[in-house]
């Protein structure tokens, strides 16, 4: 899976607008980036297209790799760590509270 799959990247936001997300992105992080412990007023679901990353949620870390799946409820506190080759995930975002 490459974050350059435009056809992918389609299917991942359609499919994501279906489940009520209004919002999708391509984010990119470099190399050793560690982002301390925070929450965002969206709900997310995301999968890891280039790279790696550790999420640390509720005490455990969770180490994702290119394809592999993540998703954060609204107001979620956790940590990011991006891996020695950085980071590139399609992220879906619902900005509206139910």
């Amino acid at each position: 899976m490459s974050v350059f799959d435009e056809a992918g990247f389609a299917r991942f936001g359609q499919q994501a607008k279906q489940l009520g997300f209004d919002e999708v992105i391509v984010r990119r992080w470099d190399p050793e980036v560690f982002i301390d412990t925070h929450t965002h007023s969206f709900k997310v679901q995301a999968v890891v297209v280039e790279g790696s990353m550790l999420l640390s949620l509720s005490g455990a870390a969770c180490e994702l790799d290119a394809g592999s799946k993540f998703s954060l409820d609204f107001d979620t506190p956790h940590a990011e760590r991006y891996g020695p080759k950085g980071a590139v995930y399609w992220v879906a975002r619902r900005n509206q509270r139910p």
